[in-house]
């Protein structure tokens, strides 16, 4: 079943809620098995999931294993394709100017994420997140529909960063 976009504004935040949920719990799952930082992304097509993943940086030993460049790997390999026009991608936190650009290329429709860069920077993240994020004309060039969502689920994908600060090395 496709996303209808005229759905009701109540059933469209609870299907961003579920998918949101899934990349926080991708983040959980991250730290715990020492793959990565707390950071999770699920690609979503026609409501159903096609990849949930988390970062891998310290796994493969890879500075550009994030959450949702790995995401975006396995969904082209699993869609064999490189267009991911009729996806969706969810990320625990506001995406970093290389996945943003990973996103862009993908050709990915929608966006959402929980945390604001901020969070991450406030317990020892890189700044360099935020401060780009600071300068919006990148995102503002996208044709890419972009939303940071509010309510429960920011709070649970803001938490991450608490609830496993000291777990993973900066």
């Amino acid at each position: 079943m496709e996303h209808d976009a005229s759905a009701t504004p109540k059933a469209s935040e609870d299907r961003d809620n579920k998918f949101l949920t899934k990349a926080v719990e991708e983040a959980y799952k991250g730290v715990e098995s020492g793959d990565g930082r707390p950071f999770g992304a699920v690609i979503v097509q026609n409501d159903e999931v096609v990849v949930s993943c988390h970062n891998m940086v310290l796994r493969n030993k890879d500075p550009t294993a994030h959450a949702e460049v790995i995401a975006i790997r396995e969904a082209c390999q699993k869609l064999d394709r490189i267009c991911l026009a009729d996806c969706e991608i969810y990320a625990s936190c506001e995406p970093c100017p290389m996945c943003f650009g990973a996103i862009h290329f993908s050709k990915i429709k929608r966006l959402v994420y929980g945390a604001k860069a901020d969070v991450a920077v406030a317990i020892g993240f890189d700044s360099f997140i935020a401060d780009a994020q600071k300068d919006t004309s990148s995102h503002q060039k996208s044709r890419l529909e972009i939303k940071k969502i509010e309510g429960t689920a920011a709070a649970l994908a803001e938490q991450v960063f608490a609830n496993t600060k000291g777990e993973y090395t900066l």
